[in-house]
């Protein structure tokens, strides 16, 4: 099975230090407002998920990470990679005061892995998945 979403271990070791404090997390990559498009972290359930938002996969063990439907199709044929690096993180995310922040970097699918996620389907949207 072919991830769409991946993590490094710097955003995994600042998942783990931002869970012992508030908990089980979520992500949502911005589309463009606010925060440019940055990778937003909140406490899962803090975030409305909406029905057209697609369900990426799950990073750092359980959190699951959205996209929006019209950000997917710009970003469907890339595998996302959450990472983090010092640096002021976006304004409503979680690792604001940490002197760190997550980012998005991405790589183009090969064909054999764009066929194999055609194959797998349209991948799930809206909340609870």
């Amino acid at each position: 099975m072919v991830a769409r979403i991946l993590s490094t271990p710097a955003a995994d070791a600042l998942i783990a230090r931002l869970e012992s404090v508030h908990g089980p997390l979520m992500f949502h990559q911005s589309g463009g407002c606010c925060d440019g498009s940055s990778p937003m972290c909140y406490p899962e359930g803090e975030f409305k998920v909406g029905a057209q938002d697609v369900l990426l996969g799950r990073i750092a063990g359980a959190c699951p990470v959205y996209i929006g439907a019209a950000q997917f199709e710009y970003w469907r044929h890339t595998q996302l990679i959450i990472d983090a690096v010092p640096g002021r993180g976006a304004g409503f995310s979680l690792e604001a005061p940490e002197g760190m922040r997550f980012l998005t970097r991405s790589r183009v699918f090969t064909d054999d892995e764009a066929a194999a996620l055609d194959a797998e389907g349209p991948p799930r949207r809206g909340a609870g998945q």
